[in-house]
């Protein structure tokens, strides 16, 4: 079994923000295979796919952002998974807007997220797709830009940000791990 998991905010207040880039690209992922996300369990929204054969969990947690490994936990908990099967999506400042990285392992950059998954797993073997969302302009501070909306600009090309996160999801998930290093860490 394979998790992928969107990191977000839940709350409509919350839905097309920067931060939730995470949710987008899940959401993304299950429409392209018609699955719902809508069973509540382990403190998440999930759907379940199938990708190469094998079990497929779509999860958005419904905690907080900063709260993110209290899902995790008890996703880890109940299922039988491991680590390396963990694929989580995040919003990343450090990228330019609409860049995508992959990486197997590390730390959390300083995305609390992401740093809270790590606290609940105790370890970095898991699968990151971040997606960049830039750094803020002059004067605005990273928590309060996260959480806005997307400009302009970026909402024009959002949607092809999000397609192209989704297609790495699912080469991760269908080839292997170097192929979709390969193919979607370069810059385009």
């Amino acid at each position: 079994m394979k998790l992928v998991l969107g990191l977000g905010n839940p709350g409509k207040q919350y839905q097309r923000t920067r931060h939730n880039m995470g949710f987008l690209v899940v959401d993304r992922v299950a429409s392209e295979q018609k699955v719902p996300i809508s069973r509540k369990k382990y403190r998440s929204l999930i759907g379940e796919s199938q990708a190469d054969g094998e079990r497929v969990l779509l999860v958005k947690p419904q905690t907080f952002m900063n709260r993110s490994g209290d899902a995790v936990r008890e996703l880890f908990r109940y299922l039988r998974v491991k680590t390396q099967d963990l694929v989580v999506i995040h919003d990343d400042l450090d990228l330019p807007f609409g860049r995508i990285r992959i990486r197997s392992r590390g730390g959390g950059g300083g995305h609390r997220g992401v740093l809270s998954v790590l606290e609940a797993l105790g370890e970095e073997d898991f699968f990151r797709v971040r997606v960049g969302i830039g750094r803020p302009p002059a004067g605005v501070d990273s928590t309060e830009y996260v959480l806005q909306g997307f400009s302009a600009a970026e909402t024009e090309r959002l949607g092809e940000v999000v397609a192209r996160a989704a297609d790495a999801v699912r080469c991760l998930l269908e080839e292997d791990s170097q192929r979709a290093m390969e193919r979607f860490n370069r810059a385009d």
